[in-house]
């Protein structure tokens, strides 16, 4: 029997999300899930996955709109399959203490998607992330890596052995 093909898509700004869905996309792997890691704006097509992963950043509360743009594009075939779906933005330990609902329009997504779950991840604000925002905040003592790669992976597992499972 062949494994299982899950797709791990991301819309990032300045690449902590895609190292979240990098993550996720290793832990699959290690679970002897066949995972494919790519943008959101390069997905045009799920047909060819068993489940999809979607995850976006959020600032000032929204979603990024890559993610939002990649779940309106394949809205009829994302119905289809069990989806998940994550944030990442954060930048205190607030994920690691509390589970985070979901923004309004990811609470849209997962509705008219049938999404299985979501979960917020912390997200990261350094001295390398690029923008003069970012920078200035991480300046002023705000920001750091909130990134938990431990929580990460647990989720991811929780993915792959709900994949396995009858339903």
């Amino acid at each position: 029997m062949t494994s299982k093909r899950v797709l791990v898509a991301y819309g990032t700004k300045h690449g902590a999300t895609a190292g979240i869905a990098s993550e996720i996309g290793r832990t699959l792997r290690e679970d002897g899930l066949d995972a494919v890691v790519v943008p959101a704006d390069d997905v045009d097509d799920v047909r060819g996955y068993d489940a999809v992963v979607l995850g976006g950043a959020l600032y000032a509360g929204h979603w990024s709109g890559k993610a939002k743009r990649c779940a309106e594009r394949n809205e009829h075939l994302l119905k289809h399959r069990p989806v998940y779906l994550f944030s990442s933005g954060p930048v205190d330990s607030s994920a690691e203490r509390h589970d985070i609902a979901p923004v309004p329009a990811v609470a849209r997504e997962m509705e008219r998607l049938g999404a299985r779950e979501h979960v917020t991840f912390g997200g990261s604000l350094t001295s390398r992330t690029p923008g003069f925002i970012a920078r200035a905040m991480v300046r002023a003592g705000k920001g750091g890596d909130f990134r938990n790669p431990e929580r990460i992976r647990t989720w991811a597992h929780h993915i792959s052995a709900e994949l396995a499972a009858p339903r």
